[in-house]
């Protein structure tokens, strides 16, 4: 439970001798998560998992890391699937170096732009289907 208090200031009588009185109320408020509300943030968890895998990708492939690693191997294999409808829009970019070979995936750049504007998307819909606002303080 949250406790809100609310604080009133009264000034009376003139500008010489003011009286101020104070009254302090405090109040508590049982907070509470609608479904509508657990949904978005079901669409925050997936999406925001998705944006951190998918920027792995990039770091990986910008460093050049070792595809036979086991866990470059599982961020490009988990990744590979969200970033496949991206494919092809524009030529990646290699850096040959002595040991390793960057390279950069503009494809992997679109997806992460692409599906942060879906979450928000998706998020607002689901705000406007359940008639629900948000709260600004």
């Amino acid at each position: 439970m949250a406790d809100i208090s609310k604080e009133t200031i009264t000034t009376q009588g003139n500008n010489i001798n003011p009286v101020v009185n104070t009254t302090t109320k405090n109040t508590s408020v049982k907070s509470t998560v609608t479904n509508s509300q657990t949904v978005e943030y079901l669409f925050y968890f997936f999406f925001g998992a998705l944006e951190i895998l998918l920027t792995f990708r990039l770091v990986l492939k910008l460093t050049g890391a070792s595809v036979s690693s086991a866990f470059v191997g599982l961020i490009y294999g988990l990744s590979g699937i969200f970033v496949l409808p991206f494919e092809g829009i524009f030529r990646r970019g290699f850096a040959q170096g002595l040991e390793t070979t960057s390279i950069l995936e503009p494809s992997t750049l679109v997806a992460i732009i692409v599906y942060a504007v879906l979450a928000l998307g998706a998020v607002r819909l689901l705000r406007i289907l359940t008639g629900e606002r948000q709260e600004t303080e």
